[in-house]
Parts: C-alpha cells; structure tokens; sequence
C-alpha cells in the first residue's frame, strides 16, 4: 500500500477510500499473511478442476453417437484447452495470467461447436471464474479499507 492509500488521500487513485471509510481499527498495514496467496490457491484448485473436466468430455466426444464428433481437430482442441488449464497453474504469480484466465474461458466456449456438452463444462467454469472475479474485487477492497484481520496483527 502507499502512503497516500494509508492516509486516505483524497484522488490518490479512483474508487481510494477516505479517512472516514477506514475500518474501526483504521488502515492498518501491509497484511502479515498474504491474502493473494489463498486466492492464487483457490484459482489453482479451479484451474485443474475445470481441466480435468474439459479432458473427460473427451469420453463424451467418443462416445456419443458411436464417436461421430470424434475427429482430429475435436480431441486436439480439448486436449488443448485441457492441458493450458493445468500449464496455467503454474504461471498464477505473473500479472498476465488473470488475461490467460479469461482467454481460455472465451476460447474454451467455441466448444459448443465440437459438442454441446464440452461448451456447456466450459460455460459453467465461466460462472465459477466470474464468482472468483468477485471475491478478488471484493479481497482488494476490503484491503484497502483495512478491513483484514492480519493488517492489525502485531500493531501497538
């Protein structure tokens, strides 16, 4: 946080909180225990959820219609998009990878033209991914008010 954010400076950037928007205990400090952390883990844990998901409608490819949609651009896409979920995992520090995120979420919905089934796990993760959108937003912005338990953890 810079110092202007902990003086709840007025315009120290759009949507700042002012003096009076501060918790009961004030701004605090920089959280002891990252919260970005957690979240990071948490957009991991759905990462390789949503991965194994879109590498199972691979069976559903297969499968349904005696293997009809089973061609060789169908298995490669979700392959594809399956495997970029668990290769994500590893990359959830970087600054891009929230755009990686969502990228893989748009591309992932062209699957309703392999199989309906395949855009309908994506769509889904979709409404996960938006939900975890939120918590971030609403992370920050607690952050900011000083509202985390650990921002007053050692404080006089």
């Amino acid at each position: 946080m810079t110092d202007n954010l902990r003086k709840g400076a007025p315009g120290s950037h759009p949507g700042a909180p002012r003096n009076n928007e501060y918790g009961p205990l004030g701004p605090g400090k920089d959280p002891v225990k990252d919260p970005m952390k957690g979240l990071r883990g948490m957009l991991n844990g759905v990462l390789i959820m949503e991965g194994i998901s879109i590498l199972l409608a691979l069976l559903v490819v297969l499968k349904v219609e005696e293997g009809a949609y089973w061609t060789t651009f169908n298995w490669v896409f979700i392959t594809v998009l399956g495997l970029a979920h668990f290769v994500m995992c590893g990359f959830q520090t970087k600054p891009w990878a929230m755009a990686v995120n969502v990228a893989l979420q748009v591309i992932g919905l062209f699957g309703f033209a392999i199989h309906w089934s395949v855009g309908a796990v994506v769509l889904i993760f979709a409404l996960v991914w938006a939900f975890m959108f939120h918590l971030r937003s609403s992370l920050v912005a607690r952050m900011e008010r000083g509202l985390l338990t650990t921002q007053h953890l050692g404080t006089d």
